[in-house]
């Protein structure tokens, strides 16, 4: 018997398996996710086409002219069964500038009116914790990281923005992310960050990877115009 629990799997028609590792959000369910992620990038299955890990699953594309889905759970459940013994890196933890309100963060003081604090009170609680990154997703390099701290939980956006710039610091219920390009969202802007977190001509082109870690930290409007210079 592994480590966890059984994993549920279930049909995504022809060429997809997805694999349920939980019902709910939490750092252990994503580490089930992380973990056999890790263990089939290892494995290299002949006739895996693409994995997407996210919060608490695991979609895999498959060739099925290379290999038969009987097969394909066999060794899924094979592997599975050793999970516990899967090497489990470190995670890296990157640090984030951030200029917080203003024209960079334009529902700042929304969030601290809502969760009745200062706009400062909402930079030093949003700064006052590493975040766990569950999943890398929405666009390339977007990353989904929680949990916020209790007193800055808010609710998302009753219409969502047709263009949030590049770089933006947003928050969401529990979960704070960074638009990594412009594009349309419905995230509360707190702040922009300098940090550019996705180059296609990279390797890897994503700044952040899931399981890492991110600290915010606060920086000024004339640091950040320096930054690329």
């Amino acid at each position: 018997m592994g480590l966890y629990p059984k994993v549920v799997y279930l049909l995504m028609g022809d060429r997809g398996l997805l694999l349920e590792f939980g019902d709910g959000i939490s750092l252990e369910v994503n580490e089930k996710v992380r973990r056999m992620t890790l263990a089939l990038h290892a494995e290299a299955i002949e006739g895996i086409v693409e994995m997407v890990p996210t919060y608490r699953s695991l979609l895999i594309i498959y060739n099925p002219l290379i290999i038969t889905i009987e097969d394909l759970k066999k060794r899924l459940e094979w592997i599975e069964e050793g999970l516990g013994q899967t090497s489990f890196p470190e995670p890296k933890l990157t640090r984030i500038p951030v200029v917080y309100g203003g024209t960079y963060g334009p529902d700042l003081d929304y969030v601290a009116k809502f969760c009745q604090i200062t706009p400062k009170e909402v930079v030093r609680s949003h700064c006052s914790k590493p975040y766990h990154i569950y999943m890398i997703g929405f666009m390339p390099g977007y990353p989904y990281m929680g949990e916020l701290p209790e007193g800055l939980i808010t609710p998302r956006l009753k219409t969502p923005r047709l263009s949030v710039p590049t770089g933006s610091v947003a928050i969401a219920q529990r979960q704070t992310g960074i638009y990594p390009m412009e594009s349309p969202g419905g995230w509360q802007i707190i702040g922009r960050t300098p940090v550019k977190l996705f180059d296609p001509e990279k390797e890897p082109p994503a700044l952040l990877q899931m399981g890492d870690m991110v600290q915010f930290y606060p920086i000024g409007e004339k640091e950040f115009e320096r930054w690329n210079k």
